[in-house]
């Protein structure tokens, strides 16, 4: 992205609920908060919108149920009063929020992607974003994510058995996938320092 004026940085799901589940102990970038605190502090310097995602999942109880009070943007993080903050209810940031008509009345076309999970909600916000005609930058070291359990793994297992089964997926394997699954396809794998640095 080079200062066209047509930018956005979308802040995925980088919400309480997450430092309240279970497996954040295992998040791949407990400081998470850092690098998209950058990215959004970048992104408002050079005049681009900021739309921030949270996952919500009512009725269930759990901490992405907006109930809980924790689907809201981690601590240290605030959005500003004139940037979009969507919830969804599906993986990708598109399906239930109405983000490609909000984008598309700014005059969006280029993004930038962050948050939590790599694979999940970020790989699939890109994919789609890819698909819808957007011009995607997948900041992959501000994105983060746990262990990954094998499809064939019994359910209601606790977090000590997850990283004990030598088929789980590790975070350095599912980022890696990740950026050879969008690189060249839906995205330009960038670093934070590359979208915040010179040119």
């Amino acid at each position: 992205m080079n200062g066209s004026g047509n930018r956005a940085l979308l802040v995925v799901d980088v919400q309480e609920s997450f430092r309240r589940h279970e497996l954040w102990p295992t998040i791949s970038n407990p400081d998470i908060v850092a690098p998209v605190s950058t990215l959004v502090e970048h992104a408002r310097a050079e005049g681009d919108q900021v739309v921030w995602v949270l996952h919500t999942e009512p009725g269930t109880g759990n901490v992405f149920d907006p109930s809980s009070g924790h689907v809201r943007p981690m601590a240290d993080l605030t959005p500003a009063g004139d940037e979009p903050v969507l919830t969804k209810t599906a993986h990708n940031a598109f399906t239930t929020t109405g983000l490609d008509r909000i984008l598309t009345r700014l005059g969006v076309r280029e993004l930038a992607v962050c948050g939590i999970r790599t694979e999940q909600c970020c790989e699939t916000t890109a994919r789609i974003a890819a698909d819808l005609g957007y011009d995607v930058d997948f900041v992959t070291d501000a994105t983060a994510t746990n262990p990954v359990a094998h499809r064939d793994a019994p359910a209601g297992r606790s977090v000590g058995e997850l990283l004990a089964d030598p088929r789980t997926l590790q975070t350095g394997e599912i980022i890696a996938r990740t950026e050879y699954a969008l690189s060249g396809r839906f995205a330009t794998i960038r670093s934070v320092a590359e979208v915040t640095g010179p040119g």
